[in-house]
C-alpha cells in the first residue's frame, strides 16, 4: 500500500500545499513565457506548455510520495500551464480589435464550463481506474493543448515595397549592426520582457488595485461549502451552492463581455471593471446576512454574476491600458506580483475563521478589502482618464502652434504638413492603446 491509499489526517493540509504551490509555479512561469513569447510566438510556447502538462501528470502518475508530487504536478504541470496561459490571452489581441472583448469574454467561459463538467468526469476517472489511472488520461486528454497551440497561426502586419527597401537598407548598414552589437543586458532583457511598463500610469493603477483585491477575492469561492455546513446544511446541499455558481459564472462572462464591447461602455472599460469588483465586494458584505439555505443560493447567484463580470474584463482592461503588442510582457508582470496576495488571501482568511470561530467575519473582511479595491480603482481611473484628456488636450494645442506659421505661407508644403496631422488625428480617435508613461 502506497502513500496515497494510507488516508492519512494530514494528506488533504498536503494536497493543499500541493496546489498552492502549483499555482505559485502558475505565477512565477508568467515571466518566462511571456519572454519566450516576444521571441518565438504563441504557436511554439503553447504547443511546449501542452507537452509539459502532459508530463508532469503522467510522471504524477508514478510518485510514490508527496514530495514526488511537488516536482511532477507543482513544477512541470504548472510550469506547463504557464506556458499556456500568457501565450493564449495575447493572441486575442492580435487576432480581434473591434471585438476584442466578446473574444476575451467567450474565451474566458471555457473555464466554469469545464469546472463544472470535469469535476463529475475526475470523480468518475477516480472510482474506475484509481488516481493513477486518472492521471495517466488527464495528461493524455491535455495533449490537446498542442493541437490548439498548431492552430495559434501567427498574425504579422503586411509590409509594403517601400518599407521592405527600409528594411533592407538598415539591414545592411553597418553602423545600425555596430549599434545593436552594444546593447547592454539591461536594453536586451527589455526588448523581450518590457519593464518600462512599471513606469507606465494606468498599468501601476490597475497593478495596484488588483494586488489588493486579490487578497480577499478567492477565499470566499473556498469557504462557501463550509460556511454552508456550519449553518447546518448538508455536505450534498452545501457542494450544490458551488455547481450554482459556476452555472451563472459560464454564462456571465460571455454575456458581460458583450456589454464592455457596447460604445457605451467599453471607452471607459476601466470604470465597469472597477464597479464590477464593487458588486463582487458588495455581495460577500451581504452574504455575512445569510441565515438559511434560500439566502446562500441568492447569494452564490449574485457572485458567480459578479465573479463572472470581473473575470470577463480582467485582461481586457489590462490590455486596453498597454496595447495588444506589449500585451504579453505585461500578463506576465502582472502574474508573477499577483502570486502573492493569490496565495496569502487563503490561508489569511482561514486564520481569520479560527480565530474568531465564525465565518461571517471572513466574509465581511474579504467584501470590506474587495470594496476598497474598487474604489482605489475608480479613484485611481478618474485622476488617469483627466490626465489623459489634459495631455492630449496639450498636445493638439502644441500641433496647432506648429502648423499657424505654415497656413498663412502659401508654400506647396503646407498640403503636405496639414495631410501629416490630419492622419495623426484620426490615428488618435480610435487608439489600439493608451500610452500614459509617468
Amino acid at each position: 500500500m502506497d502513500y496515497f491509499t494510507q488516508g492519512t489526517k494530514h494528506q488533504t493540509t498536503e494536497l493543499i500545499s500541493l496546489e498552492a504551490n502549483k499555482q505559485m509555479v502558475l505565477g512565477i512561469g508568467g515571466p518566462i513565457s511571456s519572454v519566450l513569447v516576444n521571441k518565438y510566438g504563441s504557436r511554439p510556447v503553447v504547443m511546449v506548455g501542452g507537452l509539459l502538462c502532459c508530463l508532469g501528470m503522467v510522471s504524477a502518475s508514478y510518485s510514490t510520495n508527496v514530495v514526488e508530487l511537488y516536482f511532477t504536478m507543482g513544477l512541470i504541470c504548472g510550469l506547463g500551464l504557464a506556458f499556456n496561459l500568457q501565450p493564449a490571452l495575447t493572441i486575442i489581441g492580435k487576432y480581434f480589435y473591434k471585438k476584442r472583448p466578446v473574444a476575451n469574454g467567450l474565451a474566458m467561459a471555457g473555464s466554469p464550463v469545464f469546472l463544472s463538467t470535469l469535476a463529475p468526469f475526475n470523480q468518475y476517472l477516480l472510482n474506475t481506474y484509481g488516481w493513477k489511472g486518472s492521471f495517466m488520461i488527464l495528461g493524455g486528454l491535455l495533449l490537446n493543448c498542442c493541437v490548439a497551440g498548431s492552430l495559434m497561426r501567427p498574425v504579422e502586419p503586411k509590409a509594403s515595397t517601400e518599407s521592405k527597401n527600409k528594411v533592407s537598407v538598415s539591414e545592411t548598414d553597418s553602423s545600425v549592426k555596430k549599434r545593436q552589437k552594444k546593447l547592454s543586458v539591461w536594453e536586451e532583457t527589455n526588448k523581450y520582457l518590457d519593464f518600462s511598463l512599471f513606469k507606465h500610469r494606468g498599468f501601476l493603477i490597475y497593478l495596484s488595485g488588483n494586488v489588493i483585491m486579490f487578497l480577499g477575492f478567492f477565499a470566499p469561492v473556498i469557504f462557501l461549502a463550509p460556511y454552508a455546513k456550519d449553518k447546518g446544511i448538508d455536505e450534498y446541499s452545501a457542494a450544490f451552492l458551488l455547481s450554482v455558481m459556476a452555472f451563472v459564472d459560464m454564462f456571465a462572462r460571455p454575456t458581460v463581455g458583450l456589454i464592455a464591447n457596447s460604445k457605451l461602455i467599453r471607452p471607459r472599460i476601466q470604470y465597469f471593471f472597477s464597479f464590477a469588483v464593487m458588486f463582487t465586494g458588495i455581495c460577500h458584505l451581504l452574504c455575512a446576512l445569510a441565515e438559511d439555505y434560500t439566502s446562500l443560493v441568492v447569494y452564490a447567484v449574485f457572485f458567480g454574476l459578479g465573479f463572472g463580470s470581473v473575470s470577463s474584463v480582467l485582461f481586457e482592461t489590462l490590455m486596453d491600458l498597454v496595447g495588444a503588442q506589449r500585451f504579453s510582457s505585461a500578463v506576465g508582470l502582472v502574474t508573477v506580483v499577483e502570486c502573492c496576495p493569490v496565495l496569502l488571501g487563503p490561508p489569511l482568511a482561514g486564520k481569520l475563521v479560527d480565530e474568531t470561530g465564525q465565518y461571517k467575519y471572513m466574509y465581511l473582511a474579504c467584501g470590506a478589502v474587495v470594496v476598497l479595491a474598487s474604489v482605489w480603482l475608480l479613484i485611481g481611473n478618474a485622476i488617469n482618464y483627466r490626465l489623459l484628456a489634459r495631455e492630449k488636450k496639450n498636445i493638439h494645442t502644441k500641433e496647432s502652434q506648429e502648423t499657424e506659421p505654415l497656413k498663412t505661407s502659401q508654400s506647396p508644403s503646407v498640403n503636405i504638413e496639414s495631410g501629416k496631422t490630419e492622419k495623426w488625428e484620426g490615428a488618435e480617435v480610435n487608439p489600439s492603446e493608451r500610452e500614459t508613461n509617468i
